[in-house]
């Protein structure tokens, strides 16, 4: 642990791991994004302008709460968010389907190479005993 201060009330706080929050600020979020969330199961059709001005919180909250995967936009929504890595429109997360699949294939194939070049190694490096 170490000592901090809260990113929003400047308070000292003892932060163990997530956003620089003190745990009242982090409560008070947590509030509004389920205030946030009642609210789009009540109006549906709203836009995230419409949102954010109702709900007194900041497009960019609402994008990153969105980017978490908390907050998904509808599929008939016109507004949504840029993938990351090709810049296609997408609902929620950081990546459109194809390059999710494609950033999880280059992971197991990168692991498969570092298992490949272990076993090479324990293979190579072995201690030899002569008689």
């Amino acid at each position: 642990m170490e000592l901090m201060n809260c990113r929003n009330c400047k308070l000292l706080f003892n932060y163990i791991t997530g956003e620089y929050l003190c745990p009242v600020c982090k409560q008070m979020l947590e509030d509004k994004f389920e205030e946030v969330r009642r609210y789009i199961e009540d109006n549906p059709g709203k836009n995230i302008k419409e949102v954010s001005d109702n709900c007194d919180v900041t497009v960019k909250q609402l994008k990153k709460w969105v980017r978490e995967s908390r907050l998904v936009f509808s599929d008939d929504s016109l507004v949504g968010l840029e993938c990351e890595r090709c810049g296609r429109m997408i609902h929620s997360g950081r990546f459109c389907n194809k390059c999710a699949g494609s950033l999880a294939d280059s992971m197991t194939a990168a692991y498969k190479k570092d298992e490949a070049y272990k076993e090479k190694l324990n293979n190579v490096a072995k201690m030899r005993f002569l008689e």
